[in-house]
């Protein structure tokens, strides 16, 4: 009996299924064979009851569930064959009655990939955006190279500047009362650095060694810690030493010191082509993205809640194995943050719905453009992925690779492949 779709709505279809009773028998008799140890029937020993016997004292319809799980995945295979279908959760079965000799009507209600309505991906507007080396980009990165190369030199016969080294020691009070973790000494800390409570910086800027300096601050709002977050506090600062920060001189001869270039003119040179690629990988990236948001504000999917549920699922897996990178557990973290996994869920959704969306809507240009991928770039980018993650042998990684399923792999050289069609139509305003 061929399968026929019942009812669509949106993207949940229903169908009917047929298991006649001779294949019910089958998944019957299995169920049997497999869960007859579990019944103690006086009079017979365990595990040798005869099905008639265990039927006659449980009730027929004991072995029913099982055998209907035995039965039904390959009707449900081969019924999702014939409708040309593409769930995306688990299927809602029903069945109403089962009668001995009699096919079984199974119903089957499962959400399916939805349809994609693309929008005008041919005519997509983005705004420029000049990605070109400036001066004062080059200019930052040589500023960068003088700073980690410079001396410090004494400069305790003057008062405090922006931009010297001190050494400190210091005790912070709220209303009088030292508080914990307020407490330091020989402190280093760079003047302008802004790596201290808003203000403290500030307030030794004029002041000399050995001086005992009252400095009145006030915690951000958003301080980690909630007893200080927003509360005054003075803070008892001792100078021990103030160094001057001296920077090398620009000149050929730095450039000799920190690098493998003769001239200054040479290495600025270098820096400008490094900061280039950069900059053009950084292009390609954010545009990317720009025309892919802006494909997906001008298509229409309505996604059903289980691929959203899939995908955060896979969300939470890769934020595990980002904390776990960083030596965190995931329940530590969540109890650190006052947080539970319902809540780092719903804080994951709107990534899981924007992935969610940008592969449907890619799957669907892909089909549209009849994008194809062949072995060749198959093989590209398998070498790529062995080259990534340093195999030892490239050709048995890719041997193995290739004696699996690599559908999800052609999807994502084909969905690649989709957004170098879009950058290559998109019009700049």
């Amino acid at each position: 009996m061929k399968s026929v779709i019942e009812k669509k709505e949106g993207n949940k279809v229903s169908f009917n299924i047929e298991i006649k009773w001779d294949e019910f028998e089958k998944g019957l008799q299995k169920s049997y064979l497999q869960n007859r140890g579990r019944f103690n029937i006086p009079g017979f020993r365990k595990g040798k009851t005869p099905r008639k016997i265990i039927e006659m004292n449980y009730g027929v319809e004991v072995f029913y569930d099982d055998a209907i799980n035995f039965v039904l995945p390959e009707k449900y295979e081969t019924a999702i064959e014939e409708l040309e279908l593409e769930p995306v959760d688990r299927p809602e079965v029903d069945i109403e009655t089962i009668e001995k000799g009699e096919p079984i009507e199974v119903k089957i209600s499962v959400d399916v990939k939805p349809e994609v309505e693309l929008g005008d991906y041919k005519n997509i507007e983005l705004e420029k955006i000049d990605y070109s080396v400036t001066d004062e980009m080059v200019n930052t990165e040589i500023n960068g190279m003088r700073d980690s190369n410079a001396r410090l030199v004494d400069a305790n016969d003057r008062e405090i500047k922006e931009g010297d080294q001190v050494t400190i020691d210091f005790v912070g009070r709220k209303d009088g009362e030292a508080f914990e973790g307020g407490t330091a000494r020989d402190t280093k800390l760079e003047i302008g650095s802004q790596n201290f409570i808003p203000g403290f910086e500030e307030g030794l800027v004029g002041h000399k060694k050995d001086e005992v300096v009252d400095v009145d601050v006030t915690f951000p709002e958003e301080y980690q810690e909630e007893s200080l977050a927003g509360q005054d506090a003075k803070f008892e600062v001792t100078i021990n030493d103030i160094k001057e920060k001296q920077l090398p001189e620009l000149d050929d001869e730095f450039a000799k010191d920190v690098s493998e270039f003769d001239t200054l003119d040479e290495l600025k040179e270098d820096i400008k082509g490094k900061i280039e690629e950069e900059l053009k990988n950084q292009e390609k990236v954010e545009t990317e993205n720009r025309v892919l948001e802006k494909l997906i504000e001008t298509s229409q999917v309505d996604i059903p809640e289980g691929m959203i549920e899939s995908q955060l699922d896979d969300e939470v897996k890769q934020f595990d194995v980002r904390l776990k990178n960083q030596g965190l557990e995931l329940e530590k973290y969540l109890e650190l943050t006052g947080s539970d996994m319902k809540a780092l869920r719903e804080q994951l959704r709107p990534t899981a719905e924007k992935r969610v969306n940008a592969d449907l809507i890619l799957e669907a240009l892909v089909e549209e453009e009849n994008i194809e991928v062949n072995e060749e770039e198959v093989d590209k980018e398998l070498v790529r992925i062995a080259e990534q993650y340093n195999t030892e042998d490239t050709e048995e990684f890719i041997a193995d690779m290739k004696r699996g399923d690599l559908g999800f792999l052609k999807q994502g050289i084909a969905n690649n492949k989709a957004i170098d069609l879009l950058l290559k139509n998109i019009k700049y305003n």
